[in-house]
C-alpha cells in the first residue's frame, strides 16, 4: 500500500461524493431501507449469455430467476420449477413452473419462454451445448409446462439447468429469448427479487436495483442461489468507485455499506474498524488464470507457451493478489484443487520454474521481439496485481511487453477481439474464476477447444473428444481417469496457465444482516439493521 493511498483513507479524503442526489433523498426517508454497494467492477454489458463476465452474472442474478439453483452443500433444488420428473429410460423430462411467476412488466412467466430461454443459453455455454447436443426436442406443453426429450440418457440435466456460475441458464421472456445468440440483448425485464432501474443506470457511475413487489420467494430458507429470495431492502445502488482508497473510506465512515472486494492491502486498515466485518464470501475460492491468445506470435507456439509456463511462480501471484491477508495455495491443475487434494504438479507433469530454459525455448520458437500486449484491469483489486506480475514475469524471459492499462469492462469488450495485437487485439490477459465455475470439463471455459472455445480459442480435436466422453460416461472411476488425462493434456499443450487459487473477501459495515455465502454478492435476505 502506498503512503498517498493510505494517507487518504485514514483521512478520510474520499473524492467525489459517492451518493447521487437521489439517493441522498431515499437515504434521508430511511437508511435501513436502502444498500449502497461498490460492485466488482463497472456494469457495461447486460446480458447474462451473451457474456461470461462476473459483473454482468452478479447484476443478473439481480434481475432474472432461474429453474433450478444451488444450494449451501451445491445440491441442485428446484427455484421456478415447481414439479419435475424424469421417465423410466430417462430420455423424458417434465417440468412445471410453481406458482406466481410474473415478469417485471407484471404478465406471467409462461413454459414458452423458459424453453426459448433454454435454447439460446444452449448455444452460447459449454454445459447448454452438451445437453442441447443430447437434445432431440424440448417443447412447451402448456403454459406451464414443458418436455425435454434426450436422444440418450445422460446424468447432466439437473446439473445443468442449476449451473450457478457463468453462462448461468438465466430465464427470459420470449421476445427477448429469441435474439440472436450471437448479440447482447439491451432490455432487462426479468422475473427476479429486484427490478433494473435503467432510468437511473450511469455507465461509469452508478447502478441502482429497486425491489419488486410482484415477487412470490419459494418457502424454503435461503442457502447460496436456491431457497427463498426474501428481499428485505428497498433499494440497492451500485456505486462504481475505481479507486480502492476512495472505496475504503466510503465504508469507513459509513457512507457505503458493503464492497464487493477489497485490495488486500488494505485489509488490515478496515479490519482495525470495529463497525467493519473484512471476511471471504465464497466457500470454495477461486482459480486465478493467463490467458494466453493462440491465434497469434508469439504464443501460436507451443514452445512460447511453454517457455512462459515455466516462467511462472504461483507463489509470487498469490502475493501479488491477496498478499499474507488471505488464504492461498498453487495448484496446477486446471479443474481446481479441492481441500482434500494433495499438491498435483509432479503428477500432472508441471515444469519446475526454469528462466534460463524459458529464454531458450522462447527463442526456439522464433520469438523475434515484438510487442506483447498484456491488458490490464487497473480498476480491479485482484486482477490489476495479477495483470502486473504477468507483465513482469514476461519481461523476466526476454518478452517485449507493451502493458496496456484500461478499466475491466473495456478489456471483456477487447478480449472478444481476433485482431492482431498491434490493430486492437492482444496477447494476454490474467481473470478468474470461481471453484465451481472450473470444476468440471463442461462447466471450465479455460477447456473449451476449437468451436466450442473461449477467449484465447485453443484448438487441439483431441479435447473435445475428450470432453464429450466425460460427459457421456456413467462410471465415476472412468470419468476421474478422463478428467485426470485431460489435465494433463493441458499441462502439456499449455492451452492457458493456472495461476494459483485463493478466497477473495468482502467488506461490509456490521448493521448488514443475513448475507449469503456463495460465489455471487447475493442481496437477498439482506437486512440493515
Amino acid at each position: 500500500m502506498t503512503l498517498k493511498r493510505r494517507t487518504m483513507v485514514q483521512a478520510g479524503l474520499a473524492t467525489p461524493a459517492l451518493l447521487s442526489s437521489a439517493t441522498r433523498a431515499a437515504l434521508a426517508q430511511d437508511r435501513r431501507r436502502v444498500i449502497r454497494s461498490v460492485p466488482i467492477g463497472d456494469l457495461r454489458a447486460l446480458d447474462p449469455i451473451w457474456t461470461t463476465a462476473y459483473i454482468t452474472r452478479n447484476h443478473a442474478y439481480m434481475v432474472w430467476d432461474t429453474l433450478f439453483a444451488l444450494d449451501a452443500e451445491n445440491k441442485v433444488q428446484p427455484q421456478m420449477v415447481g414439479g419435475h420428473e424424469a421417465s423410466g429410460d430417462g430420455l423424458t423430462w417434465t417440468f412445471q413452473l410453481r406458482d406466481g411467476l410474473r415478469w417485471h412488466d407484471n404478465t406471467p412467466v409462461r413454459a414458452a419462454d423458459c424453453v426459448a430461454s433454454i435454447r439460446r443459453w444452449g448455444q452460447r455455454d459449454g454445459m447448454g451445448r452438451a445437453l442441447m447436443a443430447v437434445t432431440d426436442s424440448i417443447e412447451a406443453r402448456d403454459d406451464r409446462t414443458f418436455q425435454l426429450k434426450l436422444k440418450r440418457a445422460v446424468g447432466f440435466v439437473l446439473d445443468a439447468l442449476g449451473k450457478i456460475d457463468s453462462n448461468v441458464p438465466f430465464m427470459m421472456p420470449e421476445r427477448l429469448a429469441r435474439t440472436d445468440a450471437n448479440t447482447a440483448i439491451t432490455e432487462v425485464i426479468g422475473s427476479g427479487p429486484f427490478r433494473f432501474k435503467r432510468e437511473e443506470w450511469i455507465p461509469g457511475a452508478r447502478v441502482v436495483y429497486e425491489r419488486f413487489e410482484g415477487y412470490v420467494p419459494r418457502s424454503e430458507p435461503a442457502s447460496q442461489a436456491a431457497g427463498g429470495k426474501v428481499v428485505k431492502v428497498d433499494r440497492v445502488e451500485s456505486v462504481y468507485t475505481p479507486d480502492a482508497a476512495t472505496a475504503s473510506n466510503g465504508l469507513l465512515t459509513g457512507e457505503l455499506d458493503l464492497l464487493e472486494t477489497v485490495a488486500h492491502d488494505l485489509v488490515p486498515l478496515l479490519e482495525r474498524s470495529r463497525d467493519v466485518t473484512v471476511a471471504p464470501n465464497d466457500p470454495l475460492g477461486y482459480q486465478l488464470f493467463m490467458v494466453i491468445n493462440h491465434l497469434h506470435p508469439p504464443f501460436d507456439n507451443q514452445q512460447a507457451r511453454k517457455a512462459l509456463q515455466i516462467a511462472v511462480n504461483q507463489k509470487d501471484f498469490m502475493a501479488a493478489v491477496v498478499g499474507r491477508h488471505t488464504p492461498s495455495r498453487e495448484c496446477a491443475a486446471i479443474f481446481g484443487c479441492g481441500a482434500e487434494e494433495d499438491d498435483r504438479f509432479a503428477a500432472l507433469g508441471w515444469p519446475a520454474r526454469d528462466l534460463d530454459k524459458a529464454r531458450a525455448l522462447l527463442r526456439e520458437a522464433g520469438y523475434d521481439g515484438r510487442r506483447v500486449v498484456v491488458m490490464d484491469p487497473a480498476d480491479n483489486a485482484i486482477l490489476h496485481p495479477a495483470a502486473l506480475m504477468a507483465a513482469d514475469t514476461l519481461k523476466q524471459i526476454g518478452v517485449n511487453v507493451d502493458l496496456i492499462a484500461m478499466d475491466w469492462s473495456a478489456l471483456v469488450q477487447r478480449r472478444a477481439s481476433r485482431a492482431a495485437p498491434d490493430q486492437g487485439g492482444w496477447n494476454i490477459f490474467v481473470t478468474n474464476a470461481t471453484l465451481t465455475g472450473v470444476a468440471n470439463p463442461l462447466l471450465n471455459v479455460f477447456t473449451r477447444h476449437c468451436d466450442d472455445a473461449w477467449f484465447g480459442w485453443p484448438c487441439n480435436a483431441r479435447v473435445p473428444e475428450l470432453t464429450s466422453a466425460w460427459a457421456l460416461e456413467t462410471d465415476a472411476a472412468k470419468r476421474q481417469q478422463i478428467r485426470v488425462e485431460l489435465e494433463r493434456f493441458h499441462v502439456d499443450y499449455v492451452s492457458s496457465i493456472p495461476l494459483g487459487q485463493y478466497r477473495s473477501v468482502i467488506a461490509y459495515r456490521n448493521w448488514l444482516k443475513g448475507l449469503i455465502p456463495g460465489p455471487a454478492l447475493f442481496y437477498w435476505n439482506i437486512e440493515k439493521t
